[in-house]
């Protein structure tokens, strides 16, 4: 039986937590630069964050779109 303690919650390779953050924030930066909004995952659900600071819940808006092939 594997045993879990704080050893084990440690990544194998140690960078992934530091290139996932810098992933994020170049994704602030783009939508900053092009005036679009980032979506990301919260223990609420989805949310979209603007570049001004605003944080709106994301709904699905699927105009025109139909789900038919």
């Amino acid at each position: 039986m594997l045993e879990h303690n704080e050893h084990s919650r440690k990544r194998k390779y140690g960078w992934v937590n530091q290139w996932a953050k810098m992933t994020g924030e170049r994704a602030k930066i783009d939508a900053k630069v092009n005036n679009t909004y980032i979506v990301y995952a919260t223990k609420d659900g989805l949310v979209k964050e603007f570049p001004n600071g605003e944080i709106k819940p994301y709904t699905e808006e699927r105009q025109g779109k139909s789900n038919e092939i």
